[in-house]
Protein backbone atom coordinates (compact mmCIF):
# COMPACT_ATOMS: atom_id res chain seq x y z
CA UNK A 1 0.00 0.00 0.00
CA UNK A 2 2.96 2.36 1.27
CA UNK A 3 4.30 1.58 -2.22
CA UNK A 4 1.55 2.47 -4.35
CA UNK A 5 1.27 5.61 -3.01
CA UNK A 6 4.82 6.29 -3.43
CA UNK A 7 4.38 5.38 -6.54
CA UNK A 8 1.54 7.54 -7.23
CA UNK A 9 3.27 10.47 -5.61
CA UNK A 10 5.89 10.63 -8.42
CA UNK A 11 3.57 10.15 -10.68
CA UNK A 12 1.95 13.47 -9.91
CA UNK A 13 5.53 14.98 -8.93
CA UNK A 14 6.34 14.16 -12.67
CA UNK A 15 3.44 15.42 -13.59
CA UNK A 16 3.59 18.53 -12.45
CA UNK A 17 7.21 18.85 -13.24
CA UNK A 18 6.15 18.11 -17.10
CA UNK A 19 3.33 20.78 -16.90
CA UNK A 20 6.08 23.72 -15.51
CA UNK A 21 8.63 22.51 -17.93
CA UNK A 22 6.66 23.09 -21.14
CA UNK A 23 5.57 26.11 -19.84
CA UNK A 24 9.13 26.87 -19.48
CA UNK A 25 9.83 25.90 -23.01
CA UNK A 26 7.56 28.68 -24.06
CA UNK A 27 9.55 30.96 -22.02
CA UNK A 28 12.70 29.96 -23.82
CA UNK A 29 11.42 30.76 -26.87
CA UNK A 30 11.67 35.12 -26.94
CA UNK A 31 9.13 35.72 -29.82
CA UNK A 32 5.59 34.10 -29.20
CA UNK A 33 3.44 32.34 -31.44
CA UNK A 34 1.22 35.12 -31.37
CA UNK A 35 3.35 37.81 -31.66
CA UNK A 36 4.55 36.22 -35.18
CA UNK A 37 1.36 36.36 -36.05
CA UNK A 38 0.78 40.66 -36.80
CA UNK A 39 2.86 43.28 -36.20
CA UNK A 40 4.52 42.59 -33.09
CA UNK A 41 6.72 45.00 -30.72
CA UNK A 42 8.39 44.49 -27.47
CA UNK A 43 8.95 47.20 -24.73
CA UNK A 44 7.03 49.95 -23.65
CA UNK A 45 5.48 51.11 -26.87
CA UNK A 46 2.42 49.09 -27.10
CA UNK A 47 -0.88 50.73 -28.14
CA UNK A 48 -2.59 52.31 -24.91
CA UNK A 49 -5.30 53.91 -26.15
CA UNK A 50 -8.36 52.86 -26.49
CA UNK A 51 -9.38 54.16 -30.40
CA UNK A 52 -6.77 51.55 -31.42
CA UNK A 53 -9.36 49.04 -32.11
CA UNK A 54 -9.05 49.39 -35.88
CA UNK A 55 -6.14 47.41 -35.82
CA UNK A 56 -5.08 45.24 -33.54
CA UNK A 57 -1.47 45.85 -32.06
CA UNK A 58 -0.31 43.00 -30.41
CA UNK A 59 2.98 43.82 -27.93
CA UNK A 60 5.07 41.60 -25.44
CA UNK A 61 6.13 43.71 -21.95
CA UNK A 62 8.20 41.84 -19.66
CA UNK A 63 7.62 42.63 -15.88
CA UNK A 64 10.28 42.93 -13.33
CA UNK A 65 12.24 40.31 -11.48
CA UNK A 66 11.03 39.94 -8.00
CA UNK A 67 13.59 38.23 -6.01
CA UNK A 68 12.00 36.23 -2.85
CA UNK A 69 13.89 33.64 -0.55
CA UNK A 70 13.20 30.67 -3.06
CA UNK A 71 14.60 32.56 -6.50
CA UNK A 72 13.20 35.16 -8.82
CA UNK A 73 9.90 35.03 -10.87
CA UNK A 74 9.85 37.20 -13.86
CA UNK A 75 6.57 37.53 -16.30
CA UNK A 76 6.01 38.30 -19.74
CA UNK A 77 2.96 39.62 -21.35
CA UNK A 78 0.85 40.05 -24.47
CA UNK A 79 -1.43 42.25 -25.34
CA UNK A 80 -3.27 42.43 -28.33
CA UNK A 81 -5.73 45.46 -28.91
CA UNK A 82 -5.78 45.93 -25.04
CA UNK A 83 -6.60 42.42 -23.99
CA UNK A 84 -3.99 40.34 -22.08
CA UNK A 85 -3.81 37.38 -24.11
CA UNK A 86 -1.06 35.83 -22.57
CA UNK A 87 0.98 35.77 -19.47
CA UNK A 88 4.42 33.12 -19.82
CA UNK A 89 6.65 33.30 -16.95
CA UNK A 90 10.41 33.90 -17.82
CA UNK A 91 11.66 32.48 -14.20
CA UNK A 92 10.14 31.03 -11.48
CA UNK A 93 11.17 30.29 -8.53
CA UNK A 94 13.65 27.46 -8.33
CA UNK A 95 16.11 27.43 -5.13
CA UNK A 96 14.95 23.81 -4.15
CA UNK A 97 12.96 21.15 -5.70
CA UNK A 98 9.99 22.13 -3.45
CA UNK A 99 10.03 25.43 -4.74
CA UNK A 100 10.12 23.95 -8.18
CA UNK A 101 7.18 21.84 -7.49
CA UNK A 102 5.27 25.06 -5.95
CA UNK A 103 5.84 27.02 -9.29
CA UNK A 104 4.66 24.89 -11.80
CA UNK A 105 2.00 24.01 -9.66
CA UNK A 106 0.88 27.72 -9.34
CA UNK A 107 2.10 29.30 -12.35
CA UNK A 108 -0.80 27.49 -14.73
CA UNK A 109 -3.16 29.10 -12.35
CA UNK A 110 -1.89 32.26 -11.88
CA UNK A 111 -1.55 32.45 -15.50
CA UNK A 112 -5.62 31.70 -16.07
CA UNK A 113 -6.84 33.54 -13.31
CA UNK A 114 -4.80 36.68 -14.95
CA UNK A 115 -6.53 36.04 -18.35
CA UNK A 116 -9.80 35.48 -16.68
CA UNK A 117 -9.68 38.74 -14.47
CA UNK A 118 -7.50 40.54 -16.98
CA UNK A 119 -5.43 42.35 -14.17
CA UNK A 120 -2.85 41.02 -11.29
CA UNK A 121 -5.54 41.76 -9.06
CA UNK A 122 -6.38 38.18 -8.15
CA UNK A 123 -5.99 36.13 -5.60
CA UNK A 124 -2.59 34.19 -4.18
CA UNK A 125 -2.49 30.54 -4.50
CA UNK A 126 -2.65 28.46 -1.56
CA UNK A 127 0.66 27.14 -0.28
CA UNK A 128 2.31 28.99 -3.06
CA UNK A 129 2.07 32.60 -1.58
CA UNK A 130 5.45 33.73 -1.82
CA UNK A 131 5.85 32.92 -5.55
CA UNK A 132 2.20 33.92 -6.46
CA UNK A 133 3.32 37.52 -4.55
CA UNK A 134 6.12 37.71 -6.98
CA UNK A 135 4.09 36.65 -10.13
CA UNK A 136 1.68 39.23 -9.43
CA UNK A 137 4.31 41.40 -8.58
CA UNK A 138 6.39 41.39 -11.94
CA UNK A 139 2.99 41.48 -13.93
CA UNK A 140 2.25 44.43 -12.30
CA UNK A 141 4.99 46.09 -13.19
CA UNK A 142 4.42 44.36 -17.33
CA UNK A 143 0.86 46.03 -16.72
CA UNK A 144 2.60 49.16 -15.74
CA UNK A 145 4.87 49.65 -18.69
CA UNK A 146 1.76 48.61 -20.97
CA UNK A 147 -0.37 51.33 -19.65
CA UNK A 148 -3.02 48.62 -18.91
Amino acid sequence: MRARGAVSAALASAGILLAGWQAGAQVAETGSPTTATSTGSTGTSGSGSAGASAQAAVATYQGTAVQTRFGAVQVQMTVNGGTITDVTALHLTDDDRKSIQISNRAAPLLRSEVLAAQSADVQTISGATVTSNAYLTSLQAALDAAHL
